[in-house]
């Protein structure tokens, strides 16, 4: 299982005390099933508020200029990226830290934009599966944050949301989970829906009942799911047990898998990733 974790999440101390714990809980009893992917952008807006630096976002891209990248580098696959593995072992759990840069595991290249200049801003484009295979085969959790390096080995930003979408197709887990601060995705009457559809949530997002945040999330798991042909969950952290009930393969959250005709999937997080 590939578990993104970001946003409120990581912001609030006993939510994410409790989901380190159910992460090292789910590593103790099936090592080298499970790898996590984070973010970290309201920890890189307080160290950048800190030197008094302007942070600009744009279509939901951080521009990032390249006086910028070095602490955005040292906050996410720094000071964040160790905070969380050290807490991970504490809690019994064999977790290593890596980034997109490490190992050739993602080949990444500036992000293009249309009608601005996004800086020093990437996207994936590639990689190899090698390195988190080897760790996974020597019971290792590997946690891996979302800064990556060009071929001339510049530092690039990568959200993490894309990044987590990304090493999918390159790892092909069994299944994504975005952990998000709501239950899932709100269909038309306000309840969560089980399952997403290209089609929905297309529709979904024209009028406007899939919006700010949530709509990455939602492109994200749909190209994940019709490109690597991973089925993703989104799901809420604040649900204590979220992660237990995923490994006993209930329906948590809403599901998104490839293709229009939707089907009913368990997929106990247990075996290896392939």
């Amino acid at each position: 299982m590939l578990l993104k974790l970001g946003g409120a999440l990581l912001d609030d101390a006993d939510a994410l005390n409790a989901t380190l714990c159910a992460i090292a809980a789910l590593h103790r009893g099936a090592p080298g099933s499970l790898v996590v992917v984070h973010g970290g952008g309201s920890a890189v807006d307080r160290q950048l508020a800190a030197l008094s630096w302007k942070s600009e976002k744009r279509d939901g891209i951080r521009i990032t200029p390249p006086e910028h990248m070095e602490q955005i580098a040292g906050v996410l696959a720094g000071s964040l990226n160790t905070t969380l593995v050290a807490r991970l072992i504490a809690a019994g759990a064999g977790a290593i830290g890596l980034s997109l840069a490490d190992g050739f595991l993602a080949k990444c290249e500036p992000r293009m934009a249309s009608d601005f200049d996004p800086g020093r801003v990437g996207s994936v484009v590639g990689g190899s599966p090698s390195l988190v295979q080897a760790l996974l085969h020597a019971r290792f959790l590997p946690v891996i944050c979302s800064i990556g390096a060009d071929s001339a080995g510049r530092l690039l930003n990568v959200n993490a949301d894309d990044a987590a979408t990304a090493l999918a197709r390159i790892i092909r887990p069994r299944l994504l989970v975005f952990l998000t601060d709501v239950s899932g995705v709100r269909s038309p009457n306000g309840a969560t829906a089980e399952h997403l559809s290209a089609s929905d949530a297309a529709a979904w997002i024209r009028n406007g009942t899939i919006s700010g945040g949530m709509i990455p999330k939602v492109r994200g798991a749909l190209e994940s799911a019709e490109r690597s042909n991973t089925p993703v969950v989104i799901a809420s952290w604040r649900e204590t047990d979220v992660l237990q009930r995923l490994e006993r393969g209930e329906r948590v959250g809403t599901r998104v898998i490839a293709g229009e005709q939707l089907r009913s999937v368990h997929m106990p997080v247990h075996s290896h990733l392939q």
